[in-house]
Protein backbone atom coordinates (compact mmCIF):
# COMPACT_ATOMS: atom_id res chain seq x y z
CA UNK A 1 0.00 0.00 0.00
CA UNK A 2 1.39 3.42 -0.88
CA UNK A 3 3.04 5.36 1.89
CA UNK A 4 0.52 8.19 1.72
CA UNK A 5 -2.54 6.04 2.40
CA UNK A 6 -2.09 5.90 6.14
CA UNK A 7 -1.75 8.67 8.68
CA UNK A 8 -1.62 9.09 12.41
CA UNK A 9 -4.37 11.64 12.70
CA UNK A 10 -7.46 11.55 10.52
CA UNK A 11 -8.82 14.96 9.66
CA UNK A 12 -12.27 15.69 11.01
CA UNK A 13 -13.29 17.79 8.02
CA UNK A 14 -13.81 17.00 4.35
CA UNK A 15 -11.28 18.08 1.80
CA UNK A 16 -11.66 18.61 -1.89
CA UNK A 17 -10.57 16.20 -4.56
CA UNK A 18 -6.87 16.48 -5.32
CA UNK A 19 -6.22 16.45 -9.05
CA UNK A 20 -2.85 15.36 -10.36
CA UNK A 21 -2.05 17.82 -13.11
CA UNK A 22 -0.50 17.43 -16.52
CA UNK A 23 3.24 16.77 -16.68
CA UNK A 24 5.61 19.52 -17.72
CA UNK A 25 6.96 19.29 -21.24
CA UNK A 26 10.24 17.48 -21.75
CA UNK A 27 12.63 18.66 -24.43
CA UNK A 28 14.67 16.23 -26.58
CA UNK A 29 18.36 16.19 -25.75
CA UNK A 30 20.96 17.25 -28.36
CA UNK A 31 18.37 17.38 -31.10
CA UNK A 32 17.64 13.67 -30.74
CA UNK A 33 14.51 11.86 -29.78
CA UNK A 34 15.75 10.84 -26.36
CA UNK A 35 13.80 12.46 -23.56
CA UNK A 36 15.25 13.79 -20.35
CA UNK A 37 15.14 11.39 -17.47
CA UNK A 38 12.64 12.93 -15.08
CA UNK A 39 11.25 11.08 -12.06
CA UNK A 40 7.62 10.22 -12.73
CA UNK A 41 6.45 11.75 -9.48
CA UNK A 42 7.86 15.10 -10.66
CA UNK A 43 6.76 14.68 -14.24
CA UNK A 44 3.12 14.21 -13.27
CA UNK A 45 3.25 16.64 -10.35
CA UNK A 46 2.99 13.91 -7.75
CA UNK A 47 3.84 14.89 -4.19
CA UNK A 48 7.38 13.73 -3.28
CA UNK A 49 6.03 11.94 -0.19
CA UNK A 50 4.29 9.37 -2.40
CA UNK A 51 7.20 8.74 -4.75
CA UNK A 52 7.72 5.27 -3.27
CA UNK A 53 4.51 4.24 -5.01
CA UNK A 54 5.91 5.01 -8.45
CA UNK A 55 7.43 2.34 -10.67
CA UNK A 56 11.20 2.72 -10.91
CA UNK A 57 12.24 1.65 -14.45
CA UNK A 58 15.91 2.39 -13.77
CA UNK A 59 16.32 -0.38 -11.20
CA UNK A 60 17.70 -3.64 -12.57
CA UNK A 61 18.68 -6.83 -10.83
CA UNK A 62 22.41 -7.37 -10.52
CA UNK A 63 23.91 -9.48 -13.26
CA UNK A 64 24.43 -13.12 -12.47
CA UNK A 65 22.35 -16.19 -11.79
CA UNK A 66 18.84 -15.72 -10.46
CA UNK A 67 18.24 -16.62 -6.82
CA UNK A 68 17.78 -20.32 -6.25
CA UNK A 69 14.16 -21.39 -6.16
CA UNK A 70 13.27 -22.84 -2.79
CA UNK A 71 10.09 -24.86 -2.37
CA UNK A 72 8.12 -24.09 0.78
CA UNK A 73 6.59 -27.52 1.24
CA UNK A 74 4.31 -26.47 4.06
CA UNK A 75 2.62 -23.95 1.78
CA UNK A 76 2.57 -26.37 -1.15
CA UNK A 77 0.82 -29.01 0.95
CA UNK A 78 -1.67 -26.55 2.47
CA UNK A 79 -2.52 -24.97 -0.89
CA UNK A 80 -2.93 -28.41 -2.46
CA UNK A 81 -5.31 -29.47 0.29
CA UNK A 82 -7.25 -26.22 -0.05
CA UNK A 83 -7.72 -26.66 -3.79
CA UNK A 84 -8.69 -30.30 -3.41
CA UNK A 85 -11.32 -29.14 -0.94
CA UNK A 86 -12.43 -26.43 -3.39
CA UNK A 87 -12.80 -28.99 -6.19
CA UNK A 88 -14.94 -31.09 -3.89
CA UNK A 89 -16.93 -27.94 -3.11
CA UNK A 90 -17.72 -27.49 -6.81
CA UNK A 91 -19.31 -30.93 -6.91
CA UNK A 92 -21.42 -30.06 -3.85
CA UNK A 93 -22.88 -26.82 -5.24
CA UNK A 94 -26.04 -28.54 -6.63
CA UNK A 95 -26.85 -29.88 -3.16
CA UNK A 96 -26.37 -26.53 -1.40
CA UNK A 97 -29.06 -24.32 0.00
CA UNK A 98 -29.42 -21.16 -2.10
CA UNK A 99 -28.60 -19.10 0.98
CA UNK A 100 -25.26 -20.91 1.30
CA UNK A 101 -24.34 -20.06 -2.27
CA UNK A 102 -25.34 -16.41 -1.76
CA UNK A 103 -23.42 -16.33 1.53
CA UNK A 104 -20.29 -17.55 -0.24
CA UNK A 105 -20.64 -14.90 -2.96
CA UNK A 106 -21.23 -12.19 -0.34
CA UNK A 107 -18.19 -13.29 1.66
CA UNK A 108 -16.12 -13.36 -1.53
CA UNK A 109 -16.91 -9.74 -2.38
CA UNK A 110 -16.41 -8.44 1.16
CA UNK A 111 -13.06 -10.19 1.57
CA UNK A 112 -11.97 -8.98 -1.88
CA UNK A 113 -12.78 -5.41 -0.84
CA UNK A 114 -10.52 -5.93 2.15
CA UNK A 115 -7.67 -6.23 -0.35
CA UNK A 116 -8.62 -3.85 -3.16
CA UNK A 117 -10.24 -1.05 -1.15
CA UNK A 118 -8.39 -1.79 2.08
CA UNK A 119 -4.78 -2.91 2.04
CA UNK A 120 -4.32 -1.80 -1.57
CA UNK A 121 -6.04 1.55 -1.55
CA UNK A 122 -6.98 3.44 1.56
CA UNK A 123 -7.81 3.86 5.21
CA UNK A 124 -10.50 6.37 6.05
CA UNK A 125 -12.93 7.27 8.82
CA UNK A 126 -13.04 4.86 11.75
CA UNK A 127 -16.26 2.91 10.85
CA UNK A 128 -15.02 2.21 7.31
CA UNK A 129 -11.49 1.66 8.62
CA UNK A 130 -12.71 -1.10 10.95
CA UNK A 131 -14.84 -2.66 8.22
CA UNK A 132 -11.93 -2.81 5.77
CA UNK A 133 -9.43 -4.25 8.23
CA UNK A 134 -11.96 -6.95 9.19
CA UNK A 135 -12.57 -7.63 5.50
CA UNK A 136 -8.82 -7.84 4.95
CA UNK A 137 -8.59 -10.47 7.71
CA UNK A 138 -11.43 -12.40 6.05
CA UNK A 139 -9.38 -12.56 2.84
CA UNK A 140 -6.39 -14.29 4.55
CA UNK A 141 -3.78 -12.84 2.19
CA UNK A 142 -1.40 -11.61 4.90
CA UNK A 143 -2.04 -8.79 7.34
CA UNK A 144 -2.19 -5.17 6.17
CA UNK A 145 1.38 -4.40 7.26
CA UNK A 146 2.92 -7.31 5.36
CA UNK A 147 0.65 -6.87 2.35
CA UNK A 148 1.46 -3.16 2.09
CA UNK A 149 5.19 -3.73 2.53
CA UNK A 150 5.35 -6.32 -0.23
CA UNK A 151 3.09 -4.34 -2.54
CA UNK A 152 5.15 -1.18 -2.27
CA UNK A 153 8.15 -3.14 -3.46
CA UNK A 154 5.99 -4.75 -6.18
CA UNK A 155 4.96 -1.40 -7.67
CA UNK A 156 8.36 0.24 -7.40
CA UNK A 157 10.54 -2.71 -8.44
CA UNK A 158 8.19 -4.87 -10.53
CA UNK A 159 9.73 -7.87 -12.31
CA UNK A 160 12.88 -7.76 -10.15
CA UNK A 161 14.13 -9.55 -7.06
CA UNK A 162 14.52 -6.30 -5.14
CA UNK A 163 13.70 -6.71 -1.48
CA UNK A 164 11.13 -4.56 0.29
CA UNK A 165 13.62 -2.09 1.79
CA UNK A 166 11.12 0.77 1.96
CA UNK A 167 10.11 3.16 4.72
CA UNK A 168 7.29 1.56 6.73
CA UNK A 169 7.17 4.00 9.63
CA UNK A 170 3.71 5.19 8.62
CA UNK A 171 2.34 1.66 8.92
CA UNK A 172 4.10 1.07 12.21
CA UNK A 173 2.50 4.23 13.60
CA UNK A 174 -1.02 2.93 12.92
CA UNK A 175 -2.30 1.24 16.07
CA UNK A 176 -5.11 -0.64 14.33
CA UNK A 177 -2.77 -2.01 11.66
CA UNK A 178 -0.30 -3.21 14.26
CA UNK A 179 -3.13 -4.65 16.40
CA UNK A 180 -4.26 -6.70 13.42
CA UNK A 181 -0.70 -7.86 12.81
CA UNK A 182 -0.29 -8.90 16.45
CA UNK A 183 -3.48 -10.99 16.50
CA UNK A 184 -3.59 -11.96 12.84
CA UNK A 185 -3.50 -15.76 13.24
CA UNK A 186 -6.49 -16.10 15.59
CA UNK A 187 -8.26 -13.39 13.59
CA UNK A 188 -7.90 -15.17 10.27
CA UNK A 189 -8.98 -18.50 11.75
CA UNK A 190 -12.17 -16.85 12.98
CA UNK A 191 -12.96 -14.64 9.99
CA UNK A 192 -11.73 -16.78 7.09
CA UNK A 193 -12.66 -20.28 8.27
CA UNK A 194 -14.81 -20.53 11.40
CA UNK A 195 -17.39 -17.78 10.77
CA UNK A 196 -18.17 -18.60 7.11
CA UNK A 197 -18.61 -22.26 8.10
CA UNK A 198 -20.78 -21.73 11.17
CA UNK A 199 -23.23 -19.19 9.72
CA UNK A 200 -24.81 -21.51 7.07
CA UNK A 201 -24.70 -24.48 9.44
CA UNK A 202 -26.33 -22.68 12.38
CA UNK A 203 -28.71 -20.21 10.74
CA UNK A 204 -30.38 -22.11 7.89
CA UNK A 205 -29.55 -25.72 8.54
CA UNK A 206 -26.93 -26.28 5.84
CA UNK A 207 -24.97 -29.48 6.18
CA UNK A 208 -21.59 -29.12 7.84
CA UNK A 209 -19.93 -30.67 4.78
CA UNK A 210 -21.43 -28.11 2.40
CA UNK A 211 -20.59 -25.27 4.78
CA UNK A 212 -16.93 -26.30 4.92
CA UNK A 213 -16.30 -27.16 1.28
CA UNK A 214 -18.50 -24.59 -0.49
CA UNK A 215 -18.80 -21.55 1.76
CA UNK A 216 -15.24 -21.79 3.07
CA UNK A 217 -12.78 -23.80 0.95
CA UNK A 218 -14.25 -23.01 -2.48
CA UNK A 219 -14.86 -19.37 -1.66
CA UNK A 220 -11.34 -18.87 -0.27
CA UNK A 221 -9.71 -20.64 -3.22
CA UNK A 222 -11.59 -18.42 -5.70
CA UNK A 223 -10.52 -15.25 -3.85
CA UNK A 224 -6.89 -16.40 -3.83
CA UNK A 225 -6.84 -17.26 -7.52
CA UNK A 226 -8.51 -13.98 -8.47
CA UNK A 227 -5.71 -12.16 -6.63
CA UNK A 228 -2.99 -14.33 -8.14
CA UNK A 229 -4.26 -13.56 -11.64
CA UNK A 230 -3.39 -9.91 -11.02
CA UNK A 231 0.27 -10.88 -10.72
CA UNK A 232 0.25 -13.47 -13.49
CA UNK A 233 -2.32 -13.02 -16.25
CA UNK A 234 -2.32 -9.24 -15.83
CA UNK A 235 1.41 -9.25 -16.55
CA UNK A 236 0.96 -11.26 -19.76
CA UNK A 237 -2.41 -10.46 -21.34
CA UNK A 238 -4.19 -7.14 -21.74
CA UNK A 239 -3.72 -3.57 -22.84
CA UNK A 240 -1.08 -0.99 -22.03
CA UNK A 241 -2.62 2.25 -23.29
CA UNK A 242 -0.57 4.34 -20.86
CA UNK A 243 2.87 2.76 -20.57
CA UNK A 244 4.19 0.15 -22.99
CA UNK A 245 7.49 -0.06 -21.10
CA UNK A 246 6.11 -2.03 -18.15
CA UNK A 247 4.82 -5.58 -18.11
CA UNK A 248 1.78 -4.67 -16.01
CA UNK A 249 -1.42 -4.63 -18.04
CA UNK A 250 -5.12 -3.96 -17.63
CA UNK A 251 -7.20 -7.07 -18.24
CA UNK A 252 -11.01 -6.95 -18.16
CA UNK A 253 -11.47 -10.52 -16.91
CA UNK A 254 -8.90 -10.05 -14.16
CA UNK A 255 -10.56 -6.79 -13.16
CA UNK A 256 -13.90 -8.57 -12.86
CA UNK A 257 -12.48 -11.38 -10.73
CA UNK A 258 -10.45 -9.06 -8.52
CA UNK A 259 -13.37 -6.57 -8.28
CA UNK A 260 -11.22 -3.81 -9.73
CA UNK A 261 -7.48 -3.68 -10.26
CA UNK A 262 -5.02 -1.33 -11.94
CA UNK A 263 -1.32 -0.70 -12.36
CA UNK A 264 -0.75 2.35 -14.55
CA UNK A 265 -1.50 5.04 -11.96
CA UNK A 266 -1.11 3.40 -8.54
CA UNK A 267 -1.23 6.78 -6.81
CA UNK A 268 -4.69 7.46 -8.30
CA UNK A 269 -7.68 6.62 -6.12
CA UNK A 270 -9.50 4.74 -8.87
CA UNK A 271 -9.01 1.05 -8.26
CA UNK A 272 -9.28 0.16 -11.93
CA UNK A 273 -8.82 1.63 -15.37
CA UNK A 274 -12.39 0.58 -16.18
CA UNK A 275 -15.75 2.00 -15.21
CA UNK A 276 -18.20 0.86 -12.59
CA UNK A 277 -19.80 -2.01 -14.48
CA UNK A 278 -16.54 -3.96 -14.19
CA UNK A 279 -15.03 -2.09 -11.28
CA UNK A 280 -16.83 -2.90 -8.04
CA UNK A 281 -14.10 -1.45 -5.82
CA UNK A 282 -14.38 2.05 -7.27
CA UNK A 283 -18.18 1.79 -7.05
CA UNK A 284 -17.84 0.88 -3.37
CA UNK A 285 -15.45 3.75 -2.62
CA UNK A 286 -17.66 6.19 -4.54
CA UNK A 287 -20.58 5.16 -2.36
CA UNK A 288 -18.53 5.54 0.82
CA UNK A 289 -17.50 9.02 -0.32
CA UNK A 290 -21.14 9.91 -0.95
CA UNK A 291 -21.95 8.78 2.59
CA UNK A 292 -19.10 10.84 4.00
CA UNK A 293 -17.05 7.86 5.16
CA UNK A 294 -14.24 8.41 2.65
CA UNK A 295 -12.67 11.66 1.59
CA UNK A 296 -9.66 13.56 0.17
CA UNK A 297 -9.59 11.92 -3.24
CA UNK A 298 -6.48 11.73 -5.35
CA UNK A 299 -7.04 11.33 -9.06
CA UNK A 300 -5.02 11.91 -12.20
CA UNK A 301 -6.19 14.77 -14.41
CA UNK A 302 -7.29 14.17 -17.98
CA UNK A 303 -4.38 16.28 -19.22
CA UNK A 304 -1.84 14.14 -17.33
CA UNK A 305 -3.43 10.95 -18.65
CA UNK A 306 -3.37 12.14 -22.26
CA UNK A 307 0.23 13.30 -21.91
CA UNK A 308 1.22 9.89 -20.55
CA UNK A 309 -0.63 8.14 -23.38
CA UNK A 310 1.14 10.26 -25.98
CA UNK A 311 4.55 9.69 -24.44
CA UNK A 312 4.55 5.97 -23.60
CA UNK A 313 1.21 4.44 -24.64
CA UNK A 314 0.80 1.51 -27.04
CA UNK A 315 -1.64 3.48 -29.17
CA UNK A 316 -4.72 1.41 -28.25
CA UNK A 317 -6.38 4.01 -26.01
CA UNK A 318 -9.99 4.89 -26.88
CA UNK A 319 -11.27 8.18 -25.51
CA UNK A 320 -13.98 7.64 -22.93
CA UNK A 321 -13.32 3.91 -22.79
CA UNK A 322 -11.12 3.79 -19.74
CA UNK A 323 -9.97 5.80 -16.74
CA UNK A 324 -11.45 8.99 -15.44
CA UNK A 325 -14.59 10.22 -13.75
CA UNK A 326 -16.83 10.04 -16.83
CA UNK A 327 -17.97 6.56 -15.86
CA UNK A 328 -19.04 7.57 -12.36
CA UNK A 329 -22.67 8.18 -11.49
CA UNK A 330 -21.55 10.69 -8.86
CA UNK A 331 -20.26 13.97 -10.24
CA UNK A 332 -17.67 16.12 -8.53
CA UNK A 333 -19.13 18.98 -6.51
CA UNK A 334 -17.50 21.97 -4.80
CA UNK A 335 -15.90 20.86 -1.56
CA UNK A 336 -16.16 17.16 -2.25
CA UNK A 337 -15.24 14.74 -5.00
CA UNK A 338 -16.99 11.43 -5.44
CA UNK A 339 -14.65 9.42 -7.62
CA UNK A 340 -12.52 7.64 -5.04
CA UNK A 341 -10.55 8.64 -2.00
CA UNK A 342 -7.25 8.31 -0.22
CA UNK A 343 -6.02 9.95 2.94
CA UNK A 344 -3.88 13.04 2.91
CA UNK A 345 -0.66 13.16 4.89
CA UNK A 346 -0.92 16.90 5.24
Amino acid sequence: MPAHLLQDHISSSYTTTTTITAPPSRVPQNGGDKLETTPLYLEEDIRPDIKDDIYNPTYKDKEGPSPKVEYVWRNIILMSLLHLGALNGITLIPTCNLYTWLWGVFYYFISALGITAGAHRLWTRLPLWLFLIIANTMAFQNDVYEWARDHRAHHKFSETHKGSALDLSDLEAEKLVMFQRRYYKPGLLLMCFILPTLVPWCFWGETFQNSVFVATFLRYAVVLNATWLVNSAAHLFGYRPYDKNISLRENILVSLGAVGESHSFPYDCSASEYRWHINFTTFFIDCMAALGLAYDQKKVSKAAILARIKRTGEGNYKSGGVWGPSGSFFKSQPGRGFNVCLLSTE
